[in-house]
C-alpha cells in the first residue's frame, strides 16, 4: 500500500509539473509575438528553463516508471512463490499401429479318437504316443473268434436260405407244370358237357381241380419271393459280419500324430466302448482367442496374425484369422476368434500357450495420456489442463482403451496440451501453478 501512495503523489507531481512547462510554452509563444526578436538574455533562461524542464520531466517519468516495474515484478515473484509446483505432461499421440496382443492355447485342427468297432483281443498294436502315421495306415490287428465263428454260422445260413429258394422254385415249376394239365382237362370236360357226352357233376370236379392247382401255383410263388428275401437278409448279416472282420485291422483315418495310446498286445476290448488311439492333425494348427467389446470391431477374416511362443525365444509363426463367433458371450462380452497357423516343421504342438499379436495399422490414431493424469468426478472423467497463463482448467474428456499406464483420448484434448500429474487438492480450477514439463523416458 505505501508503494501505491508514494506512485500516486508521483503520478500527481508529474501532472503539476507537466501543466507548468505549458504554461511556460504559452508565456513564450506570447513574448515571441509581442516582441520581434528576444535579447541574448532571454534566450539563455529559456534554454535553461528547457533544460531544467527536461531534467525534471526525466526524473518525474523514468523513475516512476521504473518503480512501477519494480513492484509488478515482486508482486510476480511473490505470486510465483506462493503458487504451488506441479509435474505436468504433453498429450501426445498414440502409434499408429492397434496394439493387440492375446493369450491362446493351441489346438489340432483335426483330433479323433479311434475306437474298437468289433470285440476282441489285441493281437498286434504297430504304434505307440508320438508316432507320425499316414492316412489309411495299419494301427493295431484285433483277433475276434466268436466273429469268425458267427460269421461262418452266417454263411451256412446263407446257404440254406439258396436252397430253400432252389427247392421253392422247383415246386412253383412242378405246380404250374400241373397247373397246365388242370387247365387242358378242364377245358376238355367242359367241352364235352356241352356236347352232352358227360355230366355236369363230373365237368364241375375237373374245374374245381383247375382252380385248386391255380391257387397252389399262386403259393410257390409267394413262397419262392419269401425265400428269395431271406437270402437277402442272409446275405447282409454275411456282409456285416465280414465288414466287422474287417474291423480288426485299426487304421489311421487321416495323417496326424498319436497322442494317446490306451491298449496293449492281449487287452480285452469291447466294441465301441475301448479307446485305442487318439490321432490329432498337426501340420496344422488353431488357437482360440477372447477379444473384449472394444477389440471386436477391429479383427477381420482374413486379417494376418502373428504367433509367439515363450518357450521358444527369437521365432514368430505367421497366422490367419480363420472365423469368428459373430456373436459376444453375454457373460464375458468377449467374441470367440479362431487363429490358424501353418506347423510344417512340427515345432508346435498341441496345446502349447501362445501370445497372438494381432496389431494392425490405424488411419486416425486417438490422442494418449498417462493414467495417473484422470480426474474421476461424477461429472465424468477430466484431466486439469494448464494453459499458457499457468492456470489451472479441468477439461471433461472422452475416454478410449485403457492400456494400464495409459489411456486413449477420444475427445476433450489437443494435441501438445500439458496436464497435471496426480492433480491435488491445491490445483483448483482456475488457480495459478508452476508447471514442470516430465520429459518422456
Amino acid at each position: 500500500m505505501l508503494e501505491q501512495e508514494k506512485l500516486a503523489v508521483m503520478d500527481d507531481t508529474e501532472t503539476r509539473l507537466r501543466a507548468e512547462i505549458e504554461d511556460l510554452k504559452r508565456r513564450l509563444d506570447k513574448q515571441q509575438n509581442t516582441t520581434t526578436r528576444p535579447s541574448k538574455g532571454a534566450l539563455w533562461t529559456i534554454a535553461l528553463l528547457a533544460a531544467v524542464l527536461i531534467v525534471v520531466a526525466f526524473f518525474t517519468g523514468y523513475i516512476p516508471h521504473q518503480r512501477r516495474e519494480a513492484v509488478l515484478a515482486n508482486e510476480a515473484m511473490t505470486t510465483e512463490k506462493t503458487a504451488p509446483t506441479v509435474n505436468v505432461v504433453a498429450v501426445e499421440r498414440s502409434a499408429g499401429k492397434s496394439e493387440l496382443v492375446l493369450p491362446g492355447s493351441i489346438q489340432a485342427v483335426t483330433e479323433a479318437p479311434v475306437l474298437a468297432r468289433s470285440s476282441g483281443y489285441v493281437k498286434r498294436r504297430y504304434v505307440d504316443i508320438g508316432d507320425r502315421v499316414s492316412a489309411g495306415q495299419l494301427l493295431a490287428e484285433l483277433e475276434a473268434p466268436e466273429l469268425i465263428q458267427m460269421l461262418r454260422q452266417a454263411q451256412a445260413a446263407l446257404e440254406q436260405t439258396r436252397s430253400a429258394v432252389e427247392q421253392a422254385s422247383a415246386n412253383l415249376q412242378q405246380s404250374r407244370t400241373n397247373e397246365r394239365l388242370a387247365q387242358v382237362t378242364a377245358q376238355r370236360w367242359a367241352n364235352l358237357l356241352t356236347k352232352g357226352v358227360v355230366s355236369r357233376q363230373e365237368n364241375d370236379t375237373y374245374q374245381a381241380q383247375y382252380d385248386s392247382q391255380k391257387a397252389n401255383t399262386q403259393a410257390l410263388e409267394k413262397a419262392v419271393s419269401a425265400a428269395r428275401s431271406n437270402v437277402a437278409a442272409a446275405e447282409a448279416n454275411v456282409a456285416r459280419l465280414s465288414e466287422l472282420q474287417g474291423f480288426s485291422k485299426v487304421h489311421a483315418p487321416f495323417a496326424g500324430v498319436i497322442t494317446v495310446r490306451n491298449v496293449d498286445t492281449g487287452v480285452l476290448v469291447s466294441e465301441g466302448n475301448t479307446l485305442l488311439f487318439r490321432i490329432a492333425q498337426t501340420n496344422r494348427l488353431r488357437t482360440y482367442l477372447n477379444l473384449s467389446q472394444a477389440d471386436a470391431g477391429s479383427v477381420r477374416v482374413g486379417q494376418v496374425a502373428s504367433l509367439t511362443i515363450p518357450d521358444l525365444p527369437g521365432r514368430k509363426f505367421a497366422g490367419t484369422v480363420t472365423r469368428t463367433a459373430n456373436a459376444l458371450d453375454p457373460a464375458t462380452r468377449t467374441l470367440l476368434t479362431e487363429v490358424q497357423v501353418s506347423n510344417p516343421d512340427g515345432a508346435l504342438m498341441p496345446g502349447m500357450y501362445a501370445e497372438v499379436d494381432l496389431t494392425t495399422p490405424r488411419k486416425d490414431p486417438p490422442l494418449l495420456i498417462p493414467g495417473d493424469t484422470l480426474v474421476v468426478r461424477s461429472d465424468g472423467p477430466q484431466v486439469a489442463v494448464v494453459s499458457p497463463d499457468r492456470s489451472v482448467h479441468y477439461q471433461r474428456i472422452e475416454l478410449g482403451r485403457d492400456f494400464g499406464d495409459r489411456i486413449e483420448v477420444v475427445s476433450g484434448l489437443q494435441l501438445g496440451q500439458q496436464v497435471v500429474v496426480n492433480p491435488g487438492d491445491s490445483v483448483q480450477e482456475g488457480s495459478k501453478v508452476n508447471p514442470v514439463l516430465l520429459r518422456k523416458q
